[in-house]
């Protein structure tokens, strides 16, 4: 529902109240479609003007339903019990009255739009009504007595007399919300409901023209005498043209445009017929019998080259084919094609042994290990992850084999990669050669004895060799079976370069061609940052 349209029924249904007609007052608060706090409260008043007690306490209760911290609802509900003597549920509400008082002897409820104020006398006065409809006088003339006490009672003549009636065994009546007295719309909100002419009406102050009267906006022209018509102009056509048929340059001056291309109309046409257009940054002439306006209205709505999210699209061309693997003369290719990750000899080379994803609790060999130096906690990214205790001296080959023993793969397609401090490319850890420290590879990935590891099941690349390593951007959905997908953030083997906008690469196990606007070089960013 519009916030007007509950506006304006909400007003007329305070002048209703106004006008003491309870029943139009219900009607309208009855047709709000999302009724807040305020109009029921309306309801309940109307109710209550009426005598009719069941339905004022009903929307009594979807009052404090949508403000469950109103003073005032619970307070007019608790008078309401009391009349239909629920005492219970009527001394409750006047405790939760007290409570949303927060220890204030008065509550102006003026600008909530409610002209009137709840005094804490009132509510102990309803109490003591309360206690006198159960029987118990003591307590009721406690709760007067100290209701005279209290700030702004002295000033009501509600108390004494209730005084009176206690010591002659009469029950006290509530004290209630008077009639007509309701939560009322802001003023300012109210009247801009009205629609307001702010420009006015447009007069003719002087006119050539006798008895011109036309009232409107007009540009200033050349009037016809005797009479006056208001001629709409019709808007500018598009000076966007669209080339029917391809176009070979047969002058100086002239363009050579393919078919389709989309031009701008520079300037005229000339008297050979010749207009000067706009095409790739290029001014020259091309035939106006050849052009064709397009309709900008229709191309608005295309959304042809728009960029979603900010992600490049794919090269306009198309890719190439894919390159075949050329075996590298150092490692001639084998004669039978390595297991794929998705190949059920793969599955049927793993262990039967169930991945374990528990730290290993294995016994390490102590031989190699200098006196007093401890095992290292490793954890190992696959795709769960599973943390090991391992010898920082052992090879990469003994690293290896125990990471694959854990997950039940052969070690031959297992590579294992470590991230730099600071970067996002996961470098491969790679064997070491030469003695001392350079023979352990793990060493130097070890931070406070712990170390990180991605370890990724991949085919052996037969022999190719890989340029460099690149970090995919964005995530890349295949088009085509020669395509290499990925996701963002993962280290791409560079393969080889397909031409400038397409490259080859490796990734989990998969070898294919990707636009080279997809990916990034950690090493191009910093030489950036240097500079």
């Amino acid at each position: 529902m519009l916030y007007t349209e509950l506006l304006r029924l909400w007003d007329e249904a305070v002048r209703a109240m106004d006008a003491r007609d309870w029943r139009r007052a219900l009607e309208l608060a009855g047709t709000v479609a999302e009724p807040n706090s305020r109009t029921l409260f309306i309801e309940a008043s109307a109710h209550l003007a009426l005598q009719e007690l069941e339905p004022a306490l009903q929307a009594l209760n979807q009052v404090i339903l949508k403000d469950g911290r109103l003073a005032v609802a619970f307070f007019q509900r608790s008078a309401v019990l009391l009349q239909l003597d629920r005492l219970d549920d009527a001394l409750s509400d006047c405790i939760w009255a007290k409570k949303h008082m927060r220890d204030n002897t008065v509550i102006d409820y003026r600008q909530l739009g409610l002209p009137h104020k709840l005094f804490s006398w009132q509510v102990v006065y309803n109490s003591a009504a309360v206690y006198s409809r159960m029987g118990q006088w003591e307590q009721a003339r406690e709760l007067l007595l100290s209701a005279s006490q209290e700030k702004g009672a002295m000033r009501s003549s509600s108390i004494a007399p209730g005084l009176e009636s206690i010591s002659r065994g009469e029950v006290l009546n509530p004290i209630l919300v008077p009639d007509g007295v309701v939560f009322r719309p802001r003023k300012q909100e109210v009247e801009q409901l009205q629609q307001k002419d702010f420009l006015g009406k447009a007069k003719v102050i002087t006119s050539m023209i006798p008895n011109d009267d036309f009232g409107g906006f007009e540009p200033l022209r050349m009037q016809k005498p005797g009479y006056y018509e208001p001629k709409k102009e019709g808007a500018d056509e598009t000076r966007y043209m669209r080339i029917r048929a391809p176009y070979m340059a047969r002058g100086r001056g002239q363009l050579t445009i393919p078919g389709g291309a989309t031009v701008f109309l520079y300037d005229e046409v000339d008297k050979d017929g010749m207009a000067t257009v706009i095409y790739d940054g290029q001014r020259g002439l091309l035939p106006m019998t050849l052009l064709d306006p397009i309709d900008l209205k229709k191309a608005k709505g295309k959304r042809g080259d728009k960029i979603p999210s900010g992600i490049p699209l794919p090269p306009g061309v198309q890719p190439p084919t894919r390159p075949r693997s050329q075996p590298s003369t150092a490692a001639p290719a084998p004669e039978t094609p390595p297991p794929s990750y998705s190949n059920a000899t793969l599955r049927n080379q793993a262990s039967e042994d169930p991945p374990v994803f528990l730290p290993n609790s294995d016994s390490i060999d102590q031989e190699d290990v200098p006196d007093g130096e401890e095992q290292v906690v490793v954890k190992v990214h696959f795709t769960y992850t599973l943390a090991l205790s391992i010898n920082p001296y052992a090879s990469y080959k003994e690293l290896q084999d125990r990471i694959a023993r854990k997950l039940g793969q052969p070690p031959t397609n297992l590579r294992l990669r470590h991230r730099a401090s600071g970067s996002q490319l996961l470098t491969p850890l790679e064997p070491g050669s030469g003695s001392g420290e350079e023979s352990y590879p793990l060493l130097p990935v070890v931070e406070e004895g712990r170390a990180t590891l991605w370890c990724q099941l991949e085919d052996p690349l037969a022999g190719r060799a890989i340029l460099y390593h690149m970090v995919a951007l964005y995530d890349y959905t295949g088009k085509g079976p020669e395509d290499l997908e990925f996701s963002e953030g993962e280290t791409i083997d560079i393969l080889g370069e397909v031409n400038e906008e397409w490259l080859e690469g490796h990734c989990a196990g998969n070898i294919g061609i990707f636009p080279r606007c997809f990916v990034y070089s950690e090493s191009a960013v910093t030489e950036k940052s240097i500079l």
